[in-house]
């Protein structure tokens, strides 16, 4: 399902245009028509950015989205939306984002709303690029709710969410979503503390529906909230136990970690494919082109061109919409120069 070597690919978010954001804010002002076409407007945008920079793999850029997860939380039923974070002045932490209360049974009766972004991703984007929708996993999305008597900790929520996030994969696959990105992030911050053997099986149990049935990524980071990780930046605590997860392609944060585990890499594609974040999209420098080739070179020391997707980091939803832009330009034109010397195409 891999059409050819060195794909350019995102993971899954892109900067909001500054009309979006100004519009969220005053919604009362717009009625339910404006609102759709506020949507697509935002999508079209960032298909234009992405197909204009000529990446192979597109997404939504989960323009209708509050942040990669944080409105998944209105599709659930049985659980007290937060009103206010806990802090409102200063630099927010991690830990200090609003967590919501669980009142009741986890339930979501109208899925979480990813087959719909597919389905208008559809609709809006031009023949060619592949289509690529993004999942949060069950164990990401545990982080954001309270534990309480019935659910007493985070496994437990995350059991609970798991047939909630297995239902919308299922849902995709009908729906004729090719690709799909489960997003565990959760996962890599946490290995270094949690039995990584636990996330595998839970991770396998939750995209039974979809493994097969299309090409199935996970994107393991170690966050990007406001451009700051949260956890120790080592993919060592997650191996070996992580060879064994159930995916077409194994996405790594590399470029802002100054390509540290690199040689990792070599043994996963003995197994999946790799995609390797060459663009840091922590960092304002934007790199050039010959910057991306050189990284790409780097990265083909370890792993055969058919087995290798090139990305950024992670996804560029704190990145600024100019800054984004032109790294994607200069990802592709980079991966393009190594094409044609190794005489790849440029297809």
């Amino acid at each position: 399902m891999k059409d050819h070597p060195l794909r350019t690919t995102v993971i899954g978010s892109y900067p909001f245009p500054g009309w979006l954001e100004y519009a969220c804010l005053h919604l009362e002002d717009f009625g339910p028509d404006d609102r759709a076409e506020l949507q697509d407007d935002a999508v079209i945008a960032a298909i234009h950015d992405q197909t204009g920079a000529g990446l192979d793999v597109i997404t939504d850029g989960e323009q209708t989205r509050l942040d990669f997860n944080l409105s998944f939380y209105g599709f659930l039923e049985g659980i007290s939306l937060e009103a206010q974070p806990p802090r409102r002045r200063g630099p927010p932490a991690h830990d200090q984002r609003g967590k919501h209360a669980v009142t009741g049974e986890l339930r979501a009766p109208r899925g979480l709303g990813v087959v719909g972004e597919y389905q208008r991703l559809k609709r809006l984007a031009p023949p060619g690029p592949a289509l690529k929708a993004s999942v949060p996993g069950p164990y990401t999305l545990s982080g954001r709710l309270i534990p309480n008597a019935r659910y007493p900790d985070r496994w437990a929520l995350a059991e609970a969410l798991l047939p909630i996030v297995r239902a919308e994969l299922g849902e995709l696959v009908k729906a004729g979503c090719r690709e799909v990105c489960v997003d565990e992030p959760s996962m890599s911050c946490y290995a270094y503390k949690e039995d990584p053997r636990r996330f595998v099986e839970l991770f396998n149990r939750t995209v039974e529906p979809a493994a097969g049935r299309t090409r199935l990524s996970t994107h393991l980071c170690f966050g990007n909230y406001k451009a700051r990780a949260v956890a120790p930046r080592r993919y060592a605590p997650m191996f070996p136990a992580f060879f064994d997860v159930n995916v077409d392609e194994v996405h790594l944060e590399m470029a802002s970690r100054e390509f540290a585990e690199l040689e990792i890499i070599a043994e996963i594609a003995q197994r999946r494919d790799v995609a390797i974040g060459i663009i840091d999209v922590k960092n304002y420098y934007v790199e050039t082109p010959q910057d991306v080739a050189d990284r790409v070179r780097l990265c083909l020391q370890h792993a055969p061109a058919q087995k290798l997707a090139l990305s950024t980091d992670c996804g560029l939803s704190q990145t600024a919409r100019w800054a984004a832009r032109q790294k994607l330009a200069n990802l592709v034109a980079g991966v393009l120069l190594v094409r044609k010397e190794r005489g790849l195409g440029t297809a």
